[in-house]
């Protein structure tokens, strides 16, 4: 249940298509990654390289397979068909407009998507404090919410003390309040600033008003979950103690075939049970998009970082067709590892979802985050500096990952055998020390080397976002690099997803030219579901040699624009504090 909080993110459409708006917002200055960005701001190709690999094992470990398993648990729960059966139908309908419609596909999806979730999942909160009798119903009957199969003089199954509160014991609770405050945050920087899922929304955006409105709608919808996906979990154990809150190893194989535990299907169970036939129908495609939503949304990431940032790299004039090829069979090789991790997901962290990608977070984004804040907000940051913050980090965050694993959390009943840094330091608290040590490394390496040059600060940084370009840069074409070869031209493969290319291919022309014979009906027809089919050239689709450049992207935004965003980033704030003071 509560993976799916996650899944409500959501950005303004451009007022055009996706591909003009990345042609005119990234053909300068050429970004279409993080990890690009960081090796524009930093030099060097080793920290684009080292992040892009990090990116896609993070997708691996906390996206794509938890999404797969919890979208395969509720069909399960639903059509009681065999999890790896329900995992392979939602790829199926996932793959189909994924592959064939790109980043255009996945925006357009997930805006319509998420009217049908608001409205779902709006419902079953009405149904849910209808049944136990509002928020005081909730807080009084939780308490009782007790398995009657359990072991006597045990706290197995018994709901914690501290359950409406935020702000928990900071030594002894399962969320210490220092942890949530702080080590929490840290691995949010990295999923809301720098993960390439949610990034490349903004970098979509028609302008800056666009960007920031959109992250607004997402702060906006981010306080619905609370009151929508946990707290309708939590009146499914009300209502379902015995199958929701089992204690018994043996009961909860039975009954989710997780010996672990079965909070996972809080939800679903909520849905199955609680709403009449046509809700229920109207609730299970609301759970299906947004898991939906959010694969196609890390399918075309982990294709973008993978052929952007590596298979360029060692194929540096790579045509636009092999790079379209190569990211599409990277998604299916990415999909059958995700399959094949599924089973460690399932019992990770005893068996909850939520905890699993914290844990899972705090061990690998840290660094990451840390490394991008202070290279857009310190300008003596420097590629040493950045590169040996980001390696000290992981290696440590790594031993810890590896030492979860050897050292899984014990169930209630049985001793804690496990090594003192990993059962006496919560993974929050190591999420504040992996960023400090990532920290100070990259401070003190980068003032002990030379400072960066005066083009790696230049419109990179925050005080220098405002900077004029070079006049070089001003007179320069939309793709200056279109000479080097087809893969060395950033603007038609902005996003590899968008389409196959670009009418102007070189290659095309080359195929039409000598007369080559079309390809039967049956290929034709599998190109174009892919986005790959080959189209002649026509008068229209040439540029006129002496076309002018498009305009560099501008941050000048409308007064009243800007004024309304700003009066709502307040407003968001405040009830963001009210809650968190009221739940405290």
């Amino acid at each position: 249940m509560e993976a799916l909080i996650s899944q409500f993110t959501v950005s303004f459409v451009p007022d055009t298509a996706a591909k003009s708006a990345l042609a005119k917002l990234l053909c300068w200055p050429q970004v279409t990654t993080m990890p690009e960005y960081l090796r524009r701001r930093f030099g060097g190709k080793r920290i684009q390289i080292f992040l892009a690999i990090l990116y896609l094992f993070i997708y691996i470990f906390t996206k794509i397979s938890v999404d797969m398993y919890a979208g395969a648990l509720f069909i399960q729960q639903a059509l009681h068909w065999d999890l790896y059966i329900a995992v392979a139908g939602l790829l199926a309908i996932t793959a189909v407009y994924t592959v064939s419609g790109g980043l255009a596909a996945v925006i357009y999806t997930d805006a319509l998507q998420t009217l049908i979730m608001l409205v779902g999942a709006l419902t079953l909160m009405v149904f849910s404090f209808t049944e136990v009798g509002g928020l005081e119903g909730l807080q009084a009957k939780y308490f009782d919410a007790i398995p009657s199969i359990r072991k006597e003089n045990s706290s197995c199954g018994l709901p914690r003390e501290d359950a409406f509160h935020i702000f928990r014991d900071p030594v002894h609770s399962d969320l210490p309040w220092p942890g949530v405050l702080v080590g929490m945050t840290i691995p949010s920087l990295w999923y809301w600033c720098t993960d390439q899922v949610i990034v490349q929304r903004s970098l979509a955006a028609k302008n800056l008003s666009h960007a920031k409105g959109g992250s607004l709608m997402t702060s906006y919808l981010k306080i619905l979950p609370l009151f929508i996906m946990v707290m309708p979990g939590m009146v499914s154990r009300v209502l379902f103690p015995d199958l929701v809150a089992c204690a018994d190893a043996e009961s909860c194989q039975k009954i989710c075939g997780n010996p672990s535990g079965c909070s996972d299907i809080a939800y679903p169970k909520l849905v199955l049970e609680l709403l009449p036939v046509g809700l229920r129908g109207l609730m299970m495609s609301v759970m299906i998009a947004a898991l939906m939503s959010s694969l196609t949304s890390i399918f075309n990431s982990a294709s973008t970082i993978f052929t952007m940032d590596l298979w360029k790299h060692f194929r540096p004039r790579c045509s636009e067709w092999e790079l379209m090829i190569i990211g599409r069979a990277f998604v299916l090789l990415l999909t059958v590892i995700s399959i094949l991790w599924i089973p460690v997901v399932q019992a990770g962290q005893g068996g909850q979802l939520f905890i699993y990608m914290q844990s899972i977070s705090s061990y690998l984004q840290p660094p990451v985050a840390v490394v991008f804040i202070l290279g857009c907000f310190w300008r003596r940051a420097n590629e040493k500096g950045a590169f040996w913050g980001l390696v000290t980090g992981l290696l440590l965050g790594v031993v810890r990952l590896v030492l979860d694993f050897i050292y899984p959390e014990p169930r209630c009943d049985e001793p804690d055998l496990r090594p003192g840094v990993v059962k006496y330091m919560h993974y929050l608290y190591f999420s504040m020390v992996l960023a400090t040590i990532s920290t100070l490394t990259v401070l003190v390496v980068s003032l002990l080397t030379e400072p960066p040059s005066e083009e790696m600060i230049s419109r990179l940084t925050w005080f220098t976002r405002g900077d004029l370009p070079a006049k070089k840069d001003l007179a320069v074409s939309p793709c200056p690099d279109a000479a080097k070869g087809a893969c060395e031209a950033e603007c038609p493969a902005l996003q590899l997803d968008l389409s196959l290319a670009s009418e102007n291919n070189s290659e095309d022309k080359k195929c039409a030219a000598d007369g080559s014979k079309r390809s039967s009906k049956l290929m034709t027809a599998l190109l174009w579901l892919c986005g790959m089919e080959r189209r002649e050239d026509s008068a229209e689709s040439t540029a006129p040699a002496t076309a002018e450049p498009l305009p560099l992207a501008s941050l000048e935004e409308k007064p009243l624009v800007k004024h309304i965003l700003n009066v709502n980033l307040v407003l968001c704030v405040c009830a963001g504090v009210f809650l968190w003071a009221y739940f405290a």
